[in-house]
């Protein structure tokens, strides 16, 4: 679990970014400060007004991707009725977004509606493949396993295709018991129980991700006016030439 100075420290050192002008050292400058590690990953708790994000995210999905991520290569409208039937009063929903306000990556919480099995949840992840390679899937793990764990899950399941290296690789490094079967595995964690450190780190990772998504958003709304306002200053300057 992430100390929570380190989450305030990585938080602020993220935030001073946001602002930059994109011409300050080029497209790489920016390229290569989305694409470095970070100490801390902001993971955002999101609802029913993300749901077109979310669509927009599984859509981006390559066949083999989607394959991975349901067990069956998914076409778009399976995809459609799958966003449409998300429970975002049962389940959690949890996000990365980069500087576009594009969601990057995602995970599904379900938990169980069995009456004898209320104590489980189940797990799954995707990540667009630009933004593999940065440990959003195990962050995006980590989350979720904290939160079952203030919410009294007890069993948290991940249920994957035997051929998904990358999520079963994720649950084996949590400590999770992985069982195979054929073509599809079975992983288990046992969540411990929730206590004082874990409710107020899930609290302040919660705060420190609605604080970075607002900035996103104010960072995006000022350079889309600027880009408009040097779109119309080159519109007058054609016009006084002409």
């Amino acid at each position: 679990m992430v100390h929570p100075g380190t989450l305030l420290k990585a938080s602020f050192m993220a935030s001073r970014a946001f602002f930059r002008s994109p011409a300050q050292g080029g497209a790489h400058r920016l390229a290569a400060a989305d694409s470095a590690p970070s100490v801390m990953v902001p993971i955002r708790s999101i609802g029913p007004t993300q749901t077109g994000r979310i669509t927009a995210h599984l859509l981006a999905l390559e066949p083999r991707d989607r394959y991975l991520r349901f067990g069956y290569t998914a076409n778009d409208e399976q995809i459609r009725r799958y966003v449409a039937g998300l429970n975002f009063e049962r389940d959690e929903i949890f996000g990365i977004y980069n500087r576009k306000l594009e969601l990057i990556a995602m995970a599904h919480l379900a938990f169980s509606t069995d009456p004898e099995l209320q104590s489980c949840a189940e797990f799954g992840v995707s990540v667009l493949a630009h933004a593999r390679g940065r440990g959003y899937g195990a962050r995006l793990f980590d989350r979720a396993a904290m939160h079952s764990r203030n919410e009294g899950v007890q069993m948290m399941f991940i249920h994957a295709l035997s051929e998904n290296t990358a999520m079963l690789n994720i649950a084996r490094k949590a400590g999770a018991t992985v069982e195979r079967d054929g073509s599809e595995t079975e992983a288990y964690l046992k969540v411990q129980p929730a206590d004082l450190d874990s409710r107020m780190s899930e609290l302040l990772e919660e705060q420190i991700a609605q604080t970075d998504y607002r900035l996103k958003v104010q960072a995006k709304k000022f350079w889309d006016f600027l880009a408009l306002l040097q779109e119309v200053r080159r519109g007058v300057r054609g016009s006084r030439r002409a």
